[in-house]
């Protein structure tokens, strides 16, 4: 008997993770600290909760079906905000709202490939894009990274066959945090173009990039959207995640077909949190700016820190963005590491151990199995 496609792929590590927890308890005096999950903790500022709580009481159009592909003031708010961050010009019919940047990357999918169809994706992936090409029937094709984390463009030429659809870069990356400089993504979109291929790049982590300035000018060829498509969240930005907002910039003519697979699925993006986006477009830009120094503050604190754990074994390989990657020294998996630091951290001596979290295993994916992502 066949495998139906959820039997064909694996289990998020975020929600086996979890089951981790069941039964286990933590003293107070070492609470655990979850760092598996690459998004805010936090809910919205209040300014927007406020803006959501108005939207509620007083739009009735916010309880309501929408447009499939957004709001079209989110849209035009949207396409101004990136023109003026990529230095380019972007119009609303190139933007589509979805239901998280999930289902953004789901829809992509959906429009460009067909059954057995491949897609090139570096590894370690992000593990809901491997997960949905699985669910697709569509074959991944794994491009190791070198010991920058980055992946070569003559290597993933090697891998284009007369099945390849397309190339996925996520940067900042996930899991790796590495962020790819704009001469990486310029060789990544002239081998697509030339090939005929698609350049799907996520920039879910964008605001937290550490360079000033627009960190690619793909979006400045005049056909950009004939090889691009851009994938974004608006839930890392303004602390939206339960609220599922995120967004797909790309040709109108790709957006049609999303918008067949769109329709069947969610209909519309929550209109609440669509609300919530463009509020938060409009009023938490300089908030937004905190957020970033933040996070770059806690990257440079882990870099600062790192030489303690480094005289015991450990390589940080990669940190930006809500990320670090690191290789531990032990002989066991990285699955088994972490499963020891959720059960047996109620007896670590905490004047001897610096970490009491859970860490994320990357076991699913084919890459060594002492790397961990914090």
């Amino acid at each position: 008997m066949n495998k139906t496609r959820t039997e064909a792929t694996f289990l998020s590590p975020i929600v086996e993770s979890r089951r981790w927890l069941e039964g286990v308890t933590f003293p107070p005096s070492r609470p655990l600290l979850n760092v598996s999950q690459a998004a805010p903790a936090d809910p919205p500022p209040l300014g927007l909760r406020q803006a959501l709580a108005e939207a509620a009481l007083n739009q009735d159009d916010a309880h309501l079906y929408g447009a499939v592909l957004g709001r079209e003031e989110l849209r035009q708010a949207l396409a101004a905000q990136m023109s003026t961050h990529y230095a380019a010009q972007i119009s609303a019919d190139q933007i589509a709202i979805t239901s998280g940047c999930n289902q953004a990357f789901a829809a992509t999918i959906a429009s460009l490939c067909g059954e057995g169809d491949e897609v090139i994706i570096p590894v370690p992936w992000y593990f809901n894009h491997k997960m949905w090409l699985d669910l697709s029937g569509v074959t991944a094709c794994p491009l190791e990274v070198g010991a920058d984390m980055m992946p070569d463009p003559k290597a993933a030429e090697a891998l284009i066959t007369s099945r390849t659809k397309a190339i996925v870069l996520v940067t900042p990356n996930n899991p790796t945090g590495v962020e790819y400089p704009a001469g990486l993504l310029r060789a990544y979109y002239e081998l697509a173009k030339s090939r005929g291929l698609t350049l799907i790049v996520d920039e879910t982590y964008r605001d937290f990039d550490s360079r000033s300035g627009p960190p690619h000018e793909l979006f400045q060829e005049p056909d950009w959207d004939q090889t691009l498509i851009h994938l974004y969240s608006f839930s890392k930005a303004y602390r939206l995640t339960g609220h599922r907002v995120g967004a797909i910039a790309a040709s109108p003519e790709h957006l049609f077909e999303m918008e067949k697979f769109l329709d069947t699925v969610t209909i519309c993006p929550s209109q609440l949190g669509q609300i919530g986006a463009h509020w938060g477009i409009h009023n938490l830009q300089n908030w937004l700016g905190g957020e970033r120094d933040e996070i770059l503050a806690r990257k440079q604190a882990i870099i600062e820190g790192f030489p303690l754990l480094k005289a015991q074994g450990w390589r940080l390989l990669g940190c930006g963005a809500y990320f670090a990657y690191v290789e531990h020294p032990f002989e066991h998996s990285a699955e088994e590491i972490a499963k020891r630091l959720v059960t047996q951290a109620s007896g670590f001596d905490a004047a001897r151990h610096h970490v009491h979290a859970r860490w994320q295993y990357i076991s699913r994916t084919p890459v060594p199995d002492r790397l961990c992502q914090c």
